[in-house]
């Protein structure tokens, strides 16, 4: 899976860019009296190989790093639907098959991660206050359910918004 970053406009302060890499970051233009600068990079929720029937389940992290936060400052965590265009079923892609999954704000797999449309959640958090670069973290919990695919290496990119 790779990630990608966009801005996104709102009443406080957006930022991001475009990523094509299970790994990205950005920095941030000055926000007024928010953040001096953000950067924001993400870890790769990677199941590996799946094996057929068998439920997976894996982790990403999203971090959040900002210079000088006057806060603790509200943020909100996006994230796209990925190549399906939904948030119900998530899917991945290998040439022309297909495999289900989804992300999740929880371990439980209950709440599904998107931009708070239709049965998608945002992530909302504060992000650390100081002066020396402090970080805040997100967790994203990974699922793909019991599916009998076809072997091959699937992936998806997911959009990553981070508002603030």
């Amino acid at each position: 899976m790779s990630w990608q970053f966009r801005n996104r406009s709102g009443a406080r302060r957006a930022c991001g860019c475009l990523a094509l890499a299970a790994l990205g970051a950005f920095l941030c233009p000055a926000a007024h009296a928010v953040a001096v600068a953000c950067s924001v990079s993400a870890s790769a929720v990677a199941f590996g190989t799946y094996t057929p029937l068998t439920i997976a389940a894996s982790t990403g992290t999203i971090t959040i790093t900002c210079l000088s936060v006057v806060g603790p400052s509200p943020a909100t965590i996006t994230l796209s639907p990925g190549a399906s265009s939904t948030f119900t079923a998530r899917t991945m892609s290998s040439g022309g098959n297909t495999l289900s999954y989804n992300l999740y704000l929880d371990a439980a797999h209950t709440q599904v991660w998107g931009d708070g449309t239709g049965v998608s959640m945002a992530d909302n958090l504060n992000l650390t206050q100081g002066l020396v670069a402090p970080t805040t973290t997100a967790t994203v919990f990974g699922l793909v359910p019991s599916q009998d695919p076809a072997p091959g290496a699937y992936t998806d990119t997911i959009t990553v918004t981070v508002s603030y």
